[in-house]
């Protein structure tokens, strides 16, 4: 089976109806980021910060799989397909991908405050503050901060470097370190951009741009592949 590697943004989980993490205004949802992602926001006012993941997950759970989600999981029909994403829902796992690497962490599942390997499942939307790690330390939302570490970037790095065909779907490519998986991946690999507006990139080798919205471009390339 070839290996296809697909780098997914907020583009594809804003048809689900789920908001963009940093819309034209600077803000998410109403809130300052530096207010509510960033470690500082957790020390200065956790229960704030707390209560608007709860929020967030709560939208993340209402949602639903998109067609383009659904039709990247049909992918693994005929390829080896890894899923790279930047958004913090499962609605890749729930859409039937089984390979998804969690740049940003994700917001169903909870990770200590003190230990960031210490994750576990949150049972419905709501995390409370007395809900503590193994160390003792209270549970926050397991998505990564503005000024924190991103523990994924090089196992999804080694996943660029192996992949046959490069595809990525709803990403502008302005947050680093994630931009800079794109230059991982092969000069002779065929390389897709789905988007409404296409980012503009720096690569050499084939580059195949699809100018629309990810359920209208993920299923109609889907179907091609699937053909070959």
């Amino acid at each position: 089976m070839k290996k296809l590697v697909v780098l997914t943004g907020a583009g594809i989980s804003a048809e689900s109806g789920l908001k963009t993490f940093r819309d034209s205004d600077g803000l998410w949802e109403g809130y300052n980021i530096e207010d509510v992602a960033t470690p500082e926001a957790w020390e200065h006012n956790p229960v704030l910060v707390q209560e608007f993941y709860n929020a967030r997950r709560k939208s993340v759970l209402e949602a639903k799989p998109n067609a383009a989600h659904y039709a990247l999981a049909q992918l693994e029909e005929k390829y080896d397909v890894t899923i790279i994403t930047q958004n913090i829902d499962d609605l890749h796992e729930r859409a039937g991908s089984t390979k998804v690497v969690h740049l940003h962490g994700i917001i169903t599942r909870s990770q200590s405050s003190i230990d960031a390997k210490l994750t576990y499942p949150i049972d419905g939307w709501e995390l409370r503050m007395d809900e503590v790690c193994e160390l003792g330390s209270p549970l926050r939302a397991h998505v990564v901060w503005f000024g924190e570490d991103v523990p994924m970037i090089e196992p999804a790095a080694r996943v660029c470097t192996s992949a046959e065909i490069f595809m990525l779907v709803g990403s502008s490519l302005a947050v680093y370190p994630a931009a800079g998986l794109i230059s991982y991946v092969g000069r002779e690999v065929p390389k897709y951009i789905i988007d409404p507006k296409i980012p503009e990139v720096r690569i050499n080798g084939p580059l195949i741009k699809i100018q629309e919205k990810a359920s209208i471009g993920v299923p109609a390339l889907v179907n091609e592949l699937l053909k070959n």
